[in-house]
């Protein structure tokens, strides 16, 4: 198991494709640096990507004017990333199933499904304005590198 590890990054970034690059580089760096298993860092960069074109693209449309942030923190053996934008919010229950038969040739509108495979625990919550994801991964003496 690897030595406990406390830190934390905040960022506050632009509504752009190349901020969602930044972040997506950034929890790679993270997740390396907290131990994670060299299989598994990949799975989350890509759970946090798709939080970070959620909020870039759905949320705040784009918008010049709008920020999203993004946390990253690591306590003992669970690291926790915080993405929220502030855009008009989103309705869970109203997005498609991507697995239905209707959706699978579909090229889009299988992030979140992502996300919920490729992280231990995911939480929405409305904000006023917005949206704020929290994604949970456990590392564990299984998937710990060292």
């Amino acid at each position: 198991m690897a030595d406990s590890i406390t830190s934390r990054i905040e960022m506050t970034l632009d509504s752009t494709l190349e901020s969602v690059s930044k972040v997506e580089q950034e929890a790679e760096h993270f997740a390396e640096r907290a131990g994670f298993d060299p299989d598994e860092v990949p799975h989350i960069a890509m759970a946090v990507r798709e939080c970070a074109i959620n909020a870039v693209m759905h949320g705040n449309a784009y918008s010049e004017t709008k920020k999203f942030h993004v946390s990253f923190a690591m306590e003992e053996d669970l690291m926790k990333i915080v993405v929220s934008d502030s855009g008009q919010g989103v309705d869970l229950e109203s997005l498609p199933d991507p697995l239905a038969p209707e959706n699978i040739l579909r090229g889009s509108g299988r992030g979140i499904f992502l996300v919920k495979a490729f992280m231990d625990d995911v939480h929405f919550r409305k904000l006023d304005p917005g949206t704020e994801v929290t994604l949970i991964k456990r590392r564990t003496a299984e998937n710990a590198s060292h």
